[in-house]
């Protein structure tokens, strides 16, 4: 299975709750909640090859890959990033070239670590990722690694404007399935930040605001 051949049945919904802390234009500041993901790890230098490859490992374990066979709500975004043993010091180009590709699917809040079946394929682990702060970059079109490059350069150019630390490895989120129109796609590229708010002087929106609903 890979991200061409997605049932039409399997569209997102649920998606990752968060507040925004901060809003400018099409970037943002935003403190998350806690959620478990399925994660698996990829050797591709191809970012095309290495995405398609993890979504049919996650897509076979949410579509009764597991030892209950159960099925598994499919929820947004499906996330992709080069490994956290790269340097941040780097640039950008050196961030996408590595050979571990990071690919996550969130899983839907109704389950636990204690509640998810257990993957069929020992390539795909489950974990919980802790509520933490990220940067975004929200932007439509096409699903290339040059627009993603160009975005994620965008995203750290206005981080350090603002002299705001980088502390993650940056990511790709992608919301839509794949025979969405281009032009209606939504595209993020998300990266960890160390980020107090109250030190910054910002006003911080006290609501969730979901993605759909811009």
């Amino acid at each position: 299975m890979c991200l061409l051949s997605l049932p039409p049945s399997a569209m997102a919904n649920e998606e990752p709750k968060y507040t925004v802390i901060l809003s400018d234009e099409d970037f943002e500041i935003r403190r998350y909640q806690p959620f478990i993901v399925a994660e698996t790890v990829v050797d591709s230098a191809d970012v095309e090859s290495g995405s398609n490859e993890g979504f049919r490992r996650l897509a076979g374990y949410i579509f009764g890959g597991n030892r209950t066979k159960e099925s598994i709500s499919m929820t947004a975004p499906v996330t992709t990033a080069r490994s956290e043993k790269i340097s941040m010091t780097a640039p950008v180009e050196s961030h996408m070239a590595g050979t571990d590709l990071v690919m996550t699917f969130m899983m839907p809040s109704e389950y636990s670590l204690a509640t998810l079946p257990e993957p069929n394929d020992p390539r795909v682990l489950l974990k919980e990722v802790p509520g933490r702060v990220l940067a975004a970059i929200k932007f439509s079109g096409s699903w290339s690694e040059e627009r993603f490059k160009e975005h994620t350069e965008m995203l750290l150019k206005w981080l350090r404007e603002r002299d705001i630390k980088v502390v993650g490895v940056p990511s790709v989120a992608r919301y839509d399935a794949p025979w969405t129109p281009w032009f209606m796609r939504r595209n993020e590229i998300l990266v960890e930040v160390a980020y107090a708010a109250e030190e910054k002087g910002e006003a911080i929106r006290k609501e969730a605001i979901p993605l759909n609903k811009r």
